[in-house]
């Protein structure tokens, strides 16, 4: 049988050691299923007695973006550590990888699968026959696949068996369109991801209101390369190329109206590669007095529909979730996803399979996104943790794949309007202390709001800045990040913000109204009247495995639910908010309050935010 080689991929100074260290660390967790595999120590031992074969071999003959192919495979030596890689490009074993260092013998198998599944699963008799198949879900990720089948389990790798390769009709298409709000109120960003470059083709986007005439609007083009990572496995096997990221902008919109659009790339012989045609709701006017509703959640992840990647069944949640939003999308205006997004870690095809997953959701409102400790964190990269949670990334990917309106996209905070909602949202990952920029940009953002106009005024973080009972922050002998809520507090309670939202913590809880640790008012499902102080919600439970709450439940702490879910705000008018949570196991509600108040309620003081005064003449 023939020999297959290695690709090439030039590797930076230390990164091996980092992808040990990464590895350690992201595995004990099991926050990233492909960190498992130590693809780069795969022994090549092929097989005359393995075979692996998948079909169909062409996908997409109808347009579609997602497939499902069925993969049969026979070995003479079966185990249960027997596994299935799904590579792309198809052609991960065209060349020679060099060692590094000394610690690292060669060869390397130097690309990560896309996704991967053990040889007996759902194959009950696999050990005795060596005989199995699987049905797995393949998504359009601009190149095409292949399929090999390995021993030796995850640890110590080898490659057995390679099989035939699988394309899609168009792999370059234009797709997974992501909505976001401009700068503007009437602003509404389009970023898509497609094959081509601007040498290849002009992508702009065709749009208008709908059932009127169309116009095109251009667009902007960025890619990533391999030195845009700040270290490994997002530079080494979690490499994959990105392709290239779209946005365009859509002004002057008119208030509610429907409107359609597609996205287009104009070759240079005149033809047009289409995208499908989706539709979105413009947003409401600036303090708009109207219907208006807004899902959060953090911590969604990716999950797969054929249960490949999941080890120990991480992110058991996020396609319920997912399910959920998508279900009650005719009754959702907005998406706000706090932090944490698809825990790619390094593993860059994670990327393309999390915004397939969300594609109905962000391609029909606009999803707004907070930068998590997953996206961001990396030693000495400006971080204000230092740990490897990003894989490498170092928010790059994030700022790259998700269009926000932050004056500085590094950075990423930001502060959106909708209708009659004012959201301020932070990023955790940097320092937010007084005196930073960070929190004159907080401070800025609450107290520039026309509460007359926009009375609901919201917070949001990924990192609790605020409360939360879990147990990892008991173990530290705090409720949330140290120096949050002593550094924020005072501008809460100052500018009167009704509602905080945090994600990281991957549970549901409600917090009296709160200040100093204390309760300024009951807990309770109403609340009328002036503002007394704020309500803390950790709405992280999107879709990442559960955190645990500490044994002794504090006097602040009103509701909590150890489950998967997400928050729906519904501002009904001026002068009423609805908070429910919902569980995404069957889309009910199993915790709400409603604030009720007008104009003359919140220009009321209260405790910490009344005006000095004096009776001295």
């Amino acid at each position: 049988m023939a020999c297959y080689r290695l690709i090439l991929i030039p590797l930076l100074l230390l990164c091996n050691i980092l992808i040990s260290d990464a590895k350690g660390s992201l595995a004990q967790f099991g926050e990233q299923p492909l960190s498992r595999i130590a693809i780069h120590k795969t022994e090549f031992v092929l097989h005359d007695s393995a075979r692996i074969s998948v079909s169909p071999v062409l996908l997409g003959l109808e347009g579609q973006n997602s497939e499902w192919v069925n993969v049969e495979y026979t070995f003479s030596s079966p185990s249960n550590d027997d596994w299935i890689g799904v590579f792309s490009p198809a052609s991960f074993n065209d060349s020679i990888c060099e060692a590094e260092n000394t610690w690292v013998d060669p060869p390397l198998l130097c690309t990560a699968p896309i996704k991967y599944q053990f040889a007996n699963y759902l194959n009950t008799d696999y050990n005795f026959t060596g005989k199995g198949s699987l049905r797995l879900q393949l998504i359009n990720q601009r190149e095409d696949f292949s399929f090999a089948l390995f021993s030796g389990g995850l640890s110590k790798p080898k490659l057995v068996a390679v099989s035939n390769k699988v394309t899609f009709v168009n792999p370059k298409a234009p797709l997974y369109p992501r909505l976001a709000q401009g700068k503007f109120w009437d602003e509404m960003t389009v970023t898509w991801t497609s094959g081509y470059s601007l040498n290849e083709a002009t992508p702009f986007v065709e749009w208008g209101i709908k059932g009127e005439g169309k116009v095109h609007s251009p667009a902007g083009t960025i890619t990533l390369t391999r030195n845009s990572m700040c270290g490994s496995p997002a530079r080494t096997v979690g490499w994959r190329n990105p392709g290239f990221i779209h946005t365009s902008f859509l002004k002057e919109l008119w208030p509610n109206m429907m409107y359609t659009y597609r996205m287009g790339h104009r070759l240079f012989n005149g033809s047009i590669v289409w995208s499908k045609s989706y539709s979105f709701k413009a947003s409401p006017y600036p303090g708009q007095d109207s219907l208006q509703r807004v899902v959060i959640f953090g911590d969604l992840g990716k999950a797969e529909a054929d249960r490949s990647n999941e080890y120990n069944d991480f992110e058991p949640g996020s396609l319920n979730t997912t399910y959920q939003v998508v279900k009650d999308l005719k009754n959702i205006d907005m998406v706000i996803h706090i932090g944490d997004l698809c825990y790619a870690n390094g593993y860059l095809s994670q990327w393309d399979q999390f915004t397939a997953q969300i594609e109905p959701i962000a391609s029909t409102v606009p999803y707004m996104v907070g930068i998590g400790n997953h996206e961001r964190d990396w030693p000495g990269s400006g971080s204000f943790y230092g740990n490897l949670d990003s894989g490498g990334e170092c928010g790059v990917l994030a700022k790259t794949m998700f269009y926000s309106p932050a004056e500085n996209t590094d950075k990423f905070w930001y502060s959106t309007d909708f209708g009659m909602f004012r959201f301020c949202i932070a990023n955790t990952e940097y320092d937010w202390r007084p005196g930073t920029e960070q929190y004159n940009f907080i401070e800025h953002c609450l107290s520039s709001v026309d509460r007359e106009k926009q009375p609901w005024l919201i917070f949001l973080a990924h990192r609790v800045l605020g409360y939360s009972s879990a147990d990892f922050y008991g173990d530290e002998g705090t409720t949330g990040e140290p120096m949050g809520r002593e550094s924020l507090q005072d501008l809460w309670q100052k500018y009167k913000v009704d509602i905080a939202l945090y994600g990281h913590v991957h549970n549901y809880e409600r917090t009296c109204p709160v200040y100093e640790n204390q309760c300024v008012q009951k807990g309770s499902d109403h609340y009328t009247g002036p503002f007394n102080a704020t309500t803390h919600v950790v709405v992280g439970g999107g879709g990442a495995s559960l955190a645990d709450y500490t044994a002794t439940r504090a006097k602040w702490s009103y509701f909590r639910d150890h489950d998967f879910g997400f928050v729906k705000l519904t501002a009904f008018n001026q002068s009423t908010l609805l908070l429910e949570y919902k569980k995404s196991s069957d889309g009910k509600v199993y915790d709400h309050f409603t604030i009720s108040r007008d104009y003359r309620d919140i220009l009321a003081c209260s405790v910490g935010s009344c005006p000095s005064t004096t009776l001295a003449f």
